[in-house]
């Protein structure tokens, strides 16, 4: 692998309607505040009918993160994360976690995407202990 850009990353998460124009309404508002999102990241609530949840990230300044508040994200507490970005090669997803998994590292989630020749991925692990130990090991690389 070539050089990776490895770092953390706060991960804001808010609570929206299942229904048509739910997550419309929130990235509208934060599209507003100026934010340019690497990751979105929606889901519906199963054990809430009616309702969905949405992870974005990254939010900067002040006006960006009131924005957020006001549209009813937080910071995540649940899941740290790591982004990693680079040239995308063949298997590139799979070196980095295995690289994680023999250094005992248990991912609680992996999102990816590959624009042109570079790939974008961030990693949901358990503790602020674990992610530091990610971004160091990913470093190494």
């Amino acid at each position: 692998m070539k050089t990776l850009k490895v770092e953390r990353v706060e991960v804001w998460e808010a609570s929206i309607q299942d229904e048509s124009g739910g997550l419309a309404r929130v990235l509208a508002g934060l599209r507003d505040a100026g934010a340019d999102l690497d990751v979105i990241i929606c889901r519906r609530t199963p054990h809430k009918p009616g309702g969905g949840v949405v992870y974005v990230a990254p939010l900067r300044g002040d006006e960006q993160v009131s924005a957020a508040a006001m549209l009813g994200f937080n910071v995540t507490t649940s899941v740290q994360s790591v982004r990693v970005e680079g040239d995308n090669e063949a298997g590139v997803a799979s070196l980095i976690t295995q690289q994680l998994a023999e250094a005992g590292i248990n991912l609680r989630g992996l999102t990816a995407a590959v624009t042109g020749e570079r790939f974008i991925l961030y990693i949901g692990l358990d503790s602020t202990e674990d992610a530091a130990k990610a971004v160091r090991i990913l470093l190494q690389t």
